[in-house]
């Protein structure tokens, strides 16, 4: 029977995903990563005990404060906009499954995310409930062992799922987006970590002040002003942090069709020179537009778009698409 090690969170998701991996024949052992919540570790043991599953609890606080916390907070202060989940999982939750799956001898590890695999690739899943693009910024060795038994599912037929099984957590209610920021509340967890800039300036593109801030942690490009100038709603569109100025646009000036990503990394063999394919620039469902990737040195490369992306926001992650199949992702600039 081939093992496959799985993480098990303890939520509804991951918990079906140990029943199918179980019904197409593999041998399943959980690993819970543990950030000292104990209400989702209990969910996680008694849920194992229900699937009848071995479970390896990690401790992985040091290893999430090194690699994902600490520079969250470090990109919120360079007026960026981080996804925590997208450095999580090849620095953290892909390693520490890969690592248990080495262990114990297993050639695949698994997970709950809503996306496909095949054959060493990973692909969208469902347009509903498509969660590929988190998963661009893994290694290649990671993808290539992975195993995504919720691929061909949405949300609603999960939850039937465990219904029908019987899953002790099948009305849990989904995990919050930031594992590590319990009440949601990102600019108080910064607060409380010292890190928070200097107040500042709303400006027009020729430096005129039209208002005041309370940081530049607080905002995201792409982000709506309260108030109106001229009459017309103002967007944010710039924020810099060396003078702590936030730069306002109208709506139409938010769109580029060009735009640069960081450390470029790609899950499968692509041509050298440029590469065509699609974009997209945050977790949303309808704004992937046709692209060409022209690589430059140390891992950086220029995208340009066939249609317009709204505001490109430093500090997220730009996924790359042939059709459906995720052929790796950056950061952007």
């Amino acid at each position: 029977m081939e093992k496959v090690v799985l993480g098990l969170s303890g939520g509804v998701d991951s918990a079906v995903a140990a029943r199918l991996l179980q019904r197409d024949g593999y041998a399943v052992h959980g690993v819970y990563l543990d950030i000292g919540t104990e209400s989702e570790r209990e969910d996680a043991v008694r849920t194992a005990e229900f699937l009848g599953v071995s479970l390896e609890i990690l401790d992985i606080r040091e290893e999430l404060e090194a690699c994902v916390c600490k520079p969250f907070a470090e990109s919120y202060l360079r007026g960026e906009t981080p996804n925590p989940c997208i450095a999580c999982n090849p620095s953290v939750k892909f390693r520490g499954l890969c690592a248990a799956a080495d262990r114990l001898g297993a050639k695949y590890v698994a997970t709950g995310h809503y996306a496909r695999t095949e054959n060493g690739s990973l692909y969208m899943g469902r347009t509903e409930n498509d969660q590929s693009y988190m998963l661009c910024r893994l290694y290649r060795e990671q993808a290539e062992r992975l195993l995504l038994p919720l691929g061909n599912y949405i949300k609603s037929e999960v939850r039937a799922l465990a219904e029908e099984f019987g899953i002790p957590v099948a009305h849990k209610p989904d995990s919050m987006e930031i594992c590590f920021i319990r009440d949601k509340d990102y600019i108080g967890w910064l607060s409380r970590r010292g890190a928070v800039p200097c107040k500042g300036s709303f400006v027009l593109d020729d430096g005129t002040v039209i208002g005041q801030h309370e940081g530049i942690h607080r905002y995201t490009v792409g982000q709506r002003w309260k108030g109106l100038y001229n009459e017309r709603k103002l967007y944010i569109a710039q924020i810099r942090p060396e003078t702590d100025e936030i730069v306002l646009r109208h709506w139409e000036d938010l769109f580029k069709t060009e735009f640069y990503v960081r450390d470029l990394r790609w899950l499968t063999e692509v041509s050298e020179g440029e590469v065509t394919g699609r974009v997209r620039i945050r977790h949303t469902k309808w704004e992937t537009p046709s692209c060409t990737v022209f690589p430059m040195e140390d891992g950086r490369a220029m995208i340009k778009t066939e249609e317009p992306v709204r505001a490109p926001a430093r500090g997220q992650a730009a996924a790359i698409y042939d059709g459906e199949r995720l052929l790796g992702g950056g950061i952007i600039l």
